[in-house]
């Protein structure tokens, strides 16, 4: 299979069926789901490969699986993602990622969605990227920053899937167009 993408230490590829197991296990591991409702189940995870695929199809683009150049181990996803909820921001197209927690703290987060960023604008032609993730989600706001995202305060909202009063509901918002990409 090829890679779609590639970076000095990743390769983004389509997902395949022996990455349910490693990636349902990151799903049920607290400290990655920290800032989701839940953690998942394998179902849930066999359904999020199944929508991104789907996505593949339907729009060009989708969340890659991520596998480590010299080892070829799976280590999360990172991409693209058009959301389906209602917000004063939409549509638009988001760019997200999730690795194990034994990735975390080498930079493969960043550079994964680097690569994924100059996709966007270069091979897909948008001119604008969002990212969201609760307020208190400080390593996946220190990603955005470092890809060079800007917070928009003025539209940090509350997600709309979580009810309120939840810890979680708060959100805030980043954006960045293309011309601002590092």
């Amino acid at each position: 299979m090829g890679y779609l993408l590639k970076t000095d230490r990743l390769l983004l590829r389509r997902w395949q069926k022996h990455d349910l197991l490693p990636f349902a296990k990151i799903n049920t591991d607290p400290g990655v789901m920290e800032f989701y409702p839940s953690c998942l189940s394998i179902e849930e995870s066999q359904q999020f490969i199944d929508r991104a695929e789907e996505k593949f199809e339907r729009d060009g683009f989708g969340f890659w699986a991520i596998e480590g150049k010299a080892t070829n181990e799976f280590m999360g996803f990172v991409g693209l993602n058009i959301p389906n909820f209602d917000a004063a921001f939409m549509p638009c197209v988001e760019i997200g990622w999730r690795l194990g927690k034994k990735y975390w703290g080498n930079g493969y987060a960043t550079e994964g969605a680097r690569v994924v960023l100059n996709y966007a604008f270069n091979q897909a032609g948008l001119k604008e990227v969002l990212a969201w993730t609760n307020h208190g989600n400080k390593r996946s706001r220190k990603v955005m920053e470092r890809i060079g995202m800007r917070h928009a305060p003025n539209d940090d909202f509350d997600h709309p899937s979580l009810p309120e009063g939840h810890s979680l509901r708060p959100h805030v918002l980043y954006r960045i167009s293309a011309p601002q990409v590092q």
